[in-house]
């Protein structure tokens, strides 16, 4: 029937660890694009221009990395922030073994939902809709573990997933489901 639809990952957030605890103060002192304000946040903040993203530093040598759009831009800016930390002195005592916290992507159903209809349909224990307070259906998906938001215009907001596979299975039966109960 449709042909696969297309799923756009916004977002991929990972963390890792270096194996070592951080100077926060010296590294912030060495690495101009470093922002470090213990009193706002008690990491340090490194903005990436490219691939776009944000690393969080912390003191017990966790890093988080926010905004990159694939896991190959991961390991780029993985290898990157490394060669930086290595370059002013840091002792990295371990390669950072990513983990996936959790994946967001977009998609578009390509037809109009009648979130109304659908969350009485999908039933309510399963479902969070509140239009005075949200636009979007809360769609808890059971399997694969992920949350989906629903828009009226067709458009779809997977998060929670640790795989784009998840992703892309949760998407595809949310449309099934849907499609069978001839919202879409």
């Amino acid at each position: 029937m449709a042909s696969k639809m297309k799923i756009e990952i916004v977002n991929v957030v990972v963390s890792a660890s270096i194996g070592t605890e951080l100077d926060l103060l010296k590294i912030s002192a060495d690495l101009d694009e470093l922002e470090y304000d213990p009193q706002r946040f008690p990491g340090a903040i490194y903005r990436v221009k490219e691939p776009k993203t944000a690393l969080l530093f912390f003191r017990s040598g966790k890093i988080v990395c926010t905004g990159a759009k694939s896991l190959k831009d991961v390991e780029r800016v993985m290898e990157t922030m490394v060669k930086q930390l290595t370059g002013i002195g840091v002792k990295i005592t371990k390669k950072p073994e990513v983990t996936v916290q959790n994946i967001v992507a977009t998609t578009d159903l390509g037809a109009e939902l009648k979130l109304n209809a659908i969350a009485i349909s999908l039933g309510l224990e399963k479902v969070e809709y509140e239009p005075e307070q949200f636009p979007g259906l809360v769609y808890r998906v059971e399997d694969p573990k992920v949350v989906a938001l629903l828009f009226g215009s067709g458009k779809v907001v997977c998060t929670g997933a640790k795989k784009v596979e998840d992703i892309e299975r949760a998407v595809e039966n949310i449309r099934l489901e849907l499609e069978s109960a001839g919202f879409i």
